[in-house]
């Protein structure tokens, strides 16, 4: 399954200029765009420095735990090539090293998944935006389709996790310790 998908959607690669150059775009720059985004929807979301600090250190546990942590410790342990490695072919982007989980995705989906927990129709589209990442990675030929699951998974569970560990009631608490 995960080979068909692949060819499914990597096949689309090649057939046109266009299309090509979206794929390139969002599997590497589209990346950059999402990421300043969330910066200033936190910056304008949250005018109190406490609020800020609060969303941005819980971004940053997530992202950490995602990418830094849990994606090495797969990429450690377990090595799969990646798909141009498996069927030699020269990818649209450079890439080297372990395929799965994908790295990007861990990274965005976390991103998302912290970004829905401050406001819900941000989130949607930051999660729009992270599957977008994903498939263009799929697309390019960097990544097998189970990279990029593997990766969505690990990034919202980090998210999730992250907000167990630092609850958002502690921002309700420093609202009253302000008032009060």
């Amino acid at each position: 399954m995960n080979t068909t998908l692949f060819n499914a959607i990597h096949g689309l690669a090649g057939k046109s200029q266009i299309l090509d150059f979206l794929g390139v775009f969002s599997a590497e720059y589209l990346a950059y765009i999402v990421a300043v985004a969330a910066l200033v929807a936190v910056l304008m979301a949250f005018p109190d420095w406490k609020r800020r600090f609060y969303f941005y250190g819980l971004l940053a546990l997530a992202l950490i735990l995602s990418r830094g942590i849990i994606t090495e410790a797969f990429r450690y342990f377990y090595y799969h090539p990646r798909p141009f490695d498996v069927f030699h072919f020269t990818p649209l982007i450079p890439e080297s090293g372990n395929s799965f989980p994908s790295g990007h995705t861990t990274f965005f989906f976390a991103l998302a998944g912290i970004m829905w927990a401050m406001n819900r129709k941000w989130g949607w589209w930051f999660l729009g935006a992270a599957a977008l990442i994903g498939v263009a990675r799929v697309f390019v030929g960097v990544h097998w389709p189970y990279d990029i699951l593997g990766g969505a998974v690990i990034g919202l569970l980090s998210a999730w996790a992250s907000t167990y560990l630092l609850p958002p009631e502690r921002i309700k608490n420093m609202k009253q310790e302000t008032t009060a």
